[in-house]
């Protein structure tokens, strides 16, 4: 993987570079596209964190973390969560290390932010990603979203490894 990976924000010079992105064809059903997620973070405002993923001047990636948000109020109106809600890596940059990266920019930001817990949610299945975030330590919270499998990350497990 190279040294020269970053995060940028969405700005009017890289949009459409960023809308451009896609995965692989059997992924689809998997990840919103990115002008869903840009869409969303708009609607979502200062809850929705959503950065391109560059490889020195390539564009391998898109993540969208959620900061802080209301889990399920109606059981409980204090669980605020915060975490990763897309993970778009381009269908020819998969499998060079670009996930982790990202997982782990969300991380980052998130213990920056004072936040124990890392969340994100999968749609399970062969062709989902749960294997992948099982390897990153990922341990499902027994909880759904809708058809996804919820799965959290302790961030002082990490922080002590």
């Amino acid at each position: 993987m190279s040294t020269s990976l970053r995060l940028e924000p969405i700005t009017p010079a890289n949009i459409d570079a960023a809308l451009a992105l896609r995965v692989h064809p059997h992924q689809e059903r998997n990840v919103a596209p990115v002008a869903r997620s840009l869409a969303e973070a708009y609607a979502f405002g200062a809850t929705a964190w959503p950065r391109l993923i560059f490889d020195g001047d390539r564009l391998v990636g898109f993540l969208m973390a959620f900061l802080g948000i209301r889990w399920n109020e109606k059981k409980d109106p204090d669980d605020r969560r915060s975490g990763l809600w897309r993970l778009n890596i381009s269908a020819d940059a998969q499998g060079k290390g670009y996930g982790r990266f990202a997982v782990d920019a969300v991380r980052d930001e998130l213990l920056r932010r004072g936040e124990q817990r890392l969340y994100v949610t999968w749609e399970p299945g062969e062709d989902g990603p749960g294997a992948f975030y099982h390897r990153l330590g990922f341990r499902p919270t027994g909880e759904t979203s809708g058809d996804e499998t919820v799965g959290v990350l302790e961030l002082d497990e990490v922080r002590g490894a």
